[in-house]
Formats: structure tokens, C-alpha cells, sequence
């Protein structure tokens, strides 16, 4: 089966393609060729980078923002700023709170508000406003696919496990509220913010993100509509980074579908050094076949440029996914 037969597209509901791996391998410019083919085929797309150490923009050469815009026909980009993420909600919340002024207390909008100034500052707020973004546009539907262009491993795995920790958040949630709602008669004499405990409005708000991370959570363990591609480069640190990172996000029911090996030298037999470095990666890929005998590996060459700009990276592209012969690909890689 060819590469690009393995992306599957599904009538009015969104496809997601995450592309990962361990930091420098070249995953942006690997997303960004990624979505800029699907564009290309016709498909509306969307591409977000959740890498706080943004180069969406660098790789496209165009710039991009907090919000979705469009570069090209059929595809549209955007670069997640947790902080302005955090601003937005704050603002939902505090019209929210302005409109209804009794919804504060211990769990609404106060309680709320108090959660998102930790959440702001936290280690994780890269992946919550991934995962926020993640759930806008699976309910939306308004894209084709969407492409995410990750973060390096760690952050990733913690992006993707995020609807197991907000699932368990929310239930937590949902215990102390049935907890403290039968006490509430008696302790509302005393502490009158108890009001709150009883609110429905808290309740239904607590029981939709619960059907909302349910959702996301169902989305994600699908194989018809999200799949990862793990990108890495032939040298043993990335390819037992990746490794485990493929243990893991099995452990999410996240299925990984494809092995992208990136900046493959050709063997050049008039230099001793690239003639040294092509016998070594030879090594290499065949560790990764041993590693990954599940996926389908595909390989990209190195390039004698770097691959910047939509020109050069629709180039990347249609060596990744249409095929094109052995010689092509060695003209356009290293030349020493």
C-alpha cells in the first residue's frame, strides 16, 4: 500500500494527523509538507502548531497567529499562544460572571476564574490550550483534516493523555459536588457562598465537559479519524526516544500509523566521510525495521538545502507521498 493511502478521510466529520517525535528530527518542516499536500488534493485543512517554541511560521514562510487564518486555497494555520488562550477564557468567564453575579463561589465562576490564573503559569498550560483547540475544531467539523505539528515527545505525550487527567478532574469534581450537596441544608445558615453547591447551572457545566472529554477521548482512540506519525532521523537516541514514545501512546489507545525517517544521506562514493555516514545510517534503518515492524516506514533524503518555504517543502511532500523515483531523490539530496 502506498504511503499516501493511508490517510483516511471521513464524510463531514474531521480527520487528525498528529506528527511527532523527539526535538530536531524535522517535524514542522514534515507538517508543514503534510498539510500543504493534503491542500493541495483538495482537502480543506488545517495545520497547529502546539510547539511553545513556535517555527510554523519560518518553516511556511508566512506569518501566522493565535487564530486560524488562510495562507493558501484550502489551508489555513495557526500557532497556539497558551497565554492568549488563558486571556480568552478569562474574558468568557468574567461576561459569564458580570451576567450572573450569584454563579460565584466554591465551584463557580470565582472558583473557575481561580483555576485558570494556576493554569496559566503551570507547566502544562501549552497542552491544555492544545487540547482546547484540539476540542474546538473536533466539534466544529470544519475541516477536512487537521494537521498538528507537535511539540518534542514529552510534551506531546502529555497533550495527548490530557483527556485522562481532565476526565479524572472533572469526576473528582462531580463526587465533592454530590459530597458537599448533602450537607449543604445545614451549612448554608452559616456559610451563605454554599448556594453555589446547589446551582444546576454548575452541574450541567460540569456534566457537559464531561461528555466533551468522553468525546475527545473517543475521537482520539479511533483509527478512522486521528493517527500519529512518528518522524525520526537514523541515530539510536531518536529512534529509542521514539520507541518508547510509541509504547506510550498505545497506552492511550493512540494509533500510530506510519514511520516517517527523515534526512537520509544517498551513498556517495567519492567522499570517504558521506560514504562512512550512509554505511552507519544503513545500521540505523535497520534497527528502525526492527524497531517498528508494525508501521509503514517511509524514508526523505537529505536535502542539500534546507527545506524552507512552501516550494521546498511541496517538494518534501511529493517525494513523501507521490512516489517519485530513486533518482529524483538522490538529485535532490546531499551533494558533496
Amino acid at each position: 500500500m502506498a504511503f499516501k493511502d493511508y490517510f483516511k478521510f471521513n464524510k463531514d466529520k474531521t480527520t487528525f494527523i498528529f506528527i511527532g517525535g523527539k526535538g530536531g528530527v524535522g517535524k514542522t518542516s514534515v507538517s508543514s509538507a503534510t498539510a500543504l499536500w493534503l491542500a493541495e488534493q483538495g482537502k480543506k485543512t488545517l495545520i497547529v502548531s502546539t510547539d511553545p517554541a513556535h517555527s510554523l511560521s519560518d518553516s511556511l514562510e508566512v506569518p501566522i497567529g493565535n487564530y486560524p487564518r488562510e495562507i493558501k486555497t484550502n489551508l489555513f494555520a495557526v500557532e497556539i499562544d497558551p497565554e492568549v488562550a488563558m486571556e480568552q477564557k478569562q474574558a468568557q468567564l468574567d461576561a459569564r460572571k458580570a451576567a450572573n453575579p450569584d454563579e460565584g463561589g466554591l465551584l463557580g465562576m470565582d472558583f473557575l476564574s481561580d483555576q485558570l490564573d494556576m493554569a496559566s503559569s503551570s507547566p502544562g498550560a501549552d497542552e491544555a490550550a492544545a487540547f482546547e483547540m484540539f476540542m474546538a475544531v473536533m466539534n466544529s467539523d470544519e475541516y477536512d483534516v487537521v494537521v498538528f505539528d507537535t511539540a518534542p515527545t514529552g510534551h506531546t505525550l502529555r497533550l495527548l493523555s490530557f483527556p485522562e487527567v481532565m476526565d479524572s478532574w472533572v469526576g473528582k469534581m462531580m463526587m465533592l459536588k454530590t459530597k458537599l450537596g448533602s450537607a449543604t441544608n445545614a451549612l448554608k445558615k452559616i456559610m451563605p457562598f454554599m448556594d453555589a453547591v446547589d446551582d444546576p447551572q454548575t452541574s450541567e457545566d460540569l456534566k457537559r465537559t464531561k461528555e466533551q472529554i468522553d468525546k475527545a477521548k473517543e475521537v482520539l482512540s479511533d483509527p478512522d479519524r486521528t493517527t500519529f506519525k512518528m518522524v525520526v532521523i537514523p541515530e539510536e537516541m531518536s529512534i529509542y526516544e521514539s520507541e518508547r514514545a510509541l509504547e506510550a501512546l498505545g497506552k492511550h489507545d493512540i494509533t500510530v500509523d506510519s514511520v516517517i525517517v527523515n534526512q537520509v544521506m544517498p551513498d556517495i562514493c567519492d567522499c570517504d566521510f558521506c560514504h562512512s555516514r550512509y554505511k552507519l545510517q544503513q545500521k540505523r534503518l535497520a534497527l528502525i525495521d526492527q524497531k517498528f515492524p508494525n508501521q509503514h516506514i517511509a524514508e526523505v533524503p537529505l536535502f542539500k538545502d534546507e527545506v524552507k518555504g512552501q516550494e521546498k517543502l511541496l517538494n518534501l511532500a511529493h517525494i513523501l507521498y507521490d512516489d517519485k523515483d530513486n533518482d529524483e531523490v538522490v538529485q535532490q539530496a546531499i551533494q558533496l
